[in-house]
């Protein structure tokens, strides 16, 4: 006997790409959608609207927020730094509070860019603890392995920058960052142990080089290689700030992007995070190789990198889809809001909309499933597709009800906020209920991991007292002159 269960609403955004429906039935079964059918109006006070579940393309799986440890107002080269400041903690604790606030901000799919692992056990072993936390909390999750081997403090060598700053904060900090990389194939074969050790469905394990700025061409050849080999995806970010984009520039003046081409890495299989100051003619090759651009609004904001241009992905033709960054706009995960925010700032000026609602529903709900999950199915609530919905309390949205005829997706991305949802769910099960994690007990979890990190602090407190040295280091180094 199959498991099912029929869920009626007032509202259907059943495609992102069109307009909402009325009352609706849909049947779920076995975790998928059986059969959507119109129904009679709900009852006031009983109103639903149920859409796709969120998609958060890009994020790295921090339990806890970064101004916690200092980094707030900090430009993206000062602000990486401090995530060093963050005490290990058990990896299955602290993916399940990352994936938790992810899914209680209404994403059923996300992206973890792992950069940096607890550091406990190996890596396969590690990535298993995450990928149990991802079953519990009950979201799909693609799973990028971090790989690096170049400029850890700045995008060039990092003696001349250390010779600047005095002892004892030089020590603590080289003791810190300089660190002998893995070499190319080491890194590949390291990924591939964890797909062999954690991936599986649900759980998508991909090639994560960090950029191109911090990893070698060798690198980047031996990814591409890879990738090829074995059909696996491969997560990165590129031209994120304005630094990176002269560091690029002086390095390969062919063009990096053109460059990434040559060596085979721009494919279908690719995602690249950010790509705030990438060029019209980059973003035409880009989207003539299918590669896949996430836009990071709230994160790209916090950390003084710009505005991406995403009208202008658009026009190019590229796939574009939207990331949280574990930097929304109020560093609580709510993907909800993040779409609000994407819309209001590259919906564009005056009557012509350069980035229509169709737009930016297609980016948040459909774009990014194929990068994160290695999978284009879902993204609609059709017969056939996965059971990944999102469905929020209408009379609470509209709670100032005045007219009868107002259109359901305008006040969608006018108000709606984490605040509204009723319930997630993902592959027919509930993840969400009301404000609470359905899987786990999220309030425990997250006293367990600030325990933990609370009892780790004192042992940072050396590179802690040399951080404002490196600010300082660092802000002579991109801007001479300015500090």
């Amino acid at each position: 006997m199959s498991d099912t269960r029929v869920l009626a609403c007032a509202h259907l955004l059943a495609d992102p790409r069109g307009a909402a429906a009325g009352a609706s039935r849909i049947t779920i079964a076995d975790g998928r959608i059986a059969a959507v059918t119109p129904d009679a109006a709900p009852s006031e006070g009983d109103r639903l609207l149920v859409m796709p579940a969120l998609v958060n393309a890009h994020d790295h799986g921090r339990s806890v927020r970064s101004s916690s440890i200092g980094a707030a107002g900090q430009p993206l080269e000062a602000w990486l730094h401090y995530l060093a400041l963050f005490p290990s903690v058990d990896p299955y604790l602290g993916a399940a509070v990352a994936l938790g606030r992810s899914a209680l901000g209404g994403a059923g799919v996300v992206m973890m860019h792992y950069t940096r692992a607890q550091g406990f056990t190996d890596l396969p072993g590690e990535a298993r603890e995450v990928a149990r936390a991802a079953r519990d909390v009950g979201v799909r999750v693609g799973f990028a392995v971090s790989m690096k081997d170049r400029n850890p403090l700045v995008y060039g060598p990092s003696e001349p920058l250390l010779a600047e700053i005095p002892e004892p904060a030089r020590d603590a900090l080289a003791r810190q960052f300089l660190r002998t990389p893995l070499e190319p194939k080491a890194f590949i074969e390291l990924a591939d142990a964890v797909a062999e050790a954690a991936g599986g469905p649900g759980f998508d394990v991909q090639y994560g080089p960090n950029a191109p700025q911090w990893c070698s061409d060798a690198l980047l050849e031996a990814v591409a290689e890879a990738s090829a080999r074995t059909g696996r995806r491969v997560h990165m970010h590129l031209l994120e700030t304005r630094y990176q984009r002269a560091w690029a520039d002086a390095t390969y003046p062919e063009g990096v992007v053109k460059h990434l081409d040559a060596i085979g890495l721009l494919s279908d299989r690719l995602t690249l995070a950010h790509c705030v100051w990438a060029r019209p003619d980059e973003l035409a090759l880009l989207a003539e190789r299918g590669v896949t651009i996430v836009s990071n609004a709230s994160s790209n904001l916090h950390l003084r990198s710009g505005m991406g241009p995403v009208a202008q992905m658009k026009a190019k033709g590229c796939r574009v889809a939207l990331g949280v960054d574990g930097k929304a706009l109020d560093e609580d995960d709510d993907a909800l809001r993040e779409l609000r925010l994407a819309h209001l700032l590259h919906l564009g000026t005056g009557f012509k909309a350069s980035v229509t609602r169709a737009d930016i529903l297609e980016m948040a709900l459909v774009n990014g499933r194929r990068s994160v999950t290695g999978s284009g199915e879902g993204g609609t609530v059709s017969p056939g597709a996965p059971a990944d919905l999102l469905v929020l309390d209408w009379d609470r949205l509209e709670d100032d009800r005045l007219r009868d005829d107002l259109d359901p997706i305008e006040l969608l991305l006018t108000r709606a906020t984490a605040h509204h949802i009723r319930e997630l769910m993902v592959g027919g099960r509930t993840v969400v209920r009301n404000g609470a994690l359905m899987g786990l007990d999220f309030p425990a979890a997250r006293a367990d991991v600030l325990a933990q990190m609370r009892a780790g602090m004192a042992a940072k407190a050396g590179l802690s007292a040399a951080m404002p040295a490196l600010d300082a280091a660092m802000a002579r180094h991109f801007e001479p002159g300015c500090c």
